[in-house]
């Protein structure tokens, strides 16, 4: 199985009805020892940073060809707690509600990683956002640079929803 390890960032610009972005690299070295990365990135309206930071992981995973073995680093720990500390385990279990019924946000992003998610064997890994890791620098280049984007799609989802 291929390894691929995969760096993610999200930007909502701090307003949740302005623009929001998402940035993700994935990079993988061949069986010749050549590494090879792609960027994504892309701009949603009306959104919050919760939402970035799932799309940027989506985004990043439906990218992927084939089966990997990943390793996705995030600086948000929502995301990466969520399957580190199995919170998402619960969710399921309890239906998509956690704590005295109160309903989990973002549930369609939350299916929608774990649809992108299953042909892969996904390790999350927490980094401090703007730790001078040239990767996750990166990440946060593309989501400032499509947050800040002028051509920005719609967000389907519920604003405030983070």
């Amino acid at each position: 199985m291929t390894k691929v390890t995969i760096f993610t960032d999200g930007a909502a610009r701090g307003n949740p009805e302005g623009p929001g972005g998402y940035g993700a690299v994935i990079r993988f070295v061949d069986s010749a020892g050549t590494i090879h990365e792609k960027e994504l990135s892309a701009g949603y309206r009306k959104t919050t940073n919760n939402r970035m930071e799932l799309m940027a992981a989506i985004a990043a995973l439906e990218a992927l060809n084939r089966p990997c073995e990943v390793s996705l680093y995030s600086d948000s720990q929502y995301l990466v707690n969520a399957f580190n500390q199995k919170w998402i385990d619960s969710w399921i279990r309890k239906g998509w509600t956690r704590g005295k019924n109160e309903p989990v946000k973002n549930v369609d992003l939350w299916k929608r990683l774990l649809k992108a998610m299953e042909p892969h064997a996904v390790s999350f890994f927490w980094v401090k956002g703007h730790d001078g890791h040239t990767e996750n620098e990166r990440c946060d280049q593309l989501a400032t640079t499509a947050a800040d984007g002028t051509e920005l799609l719609e967000d389907t989802g519920a604003a405030g929803n983070g």
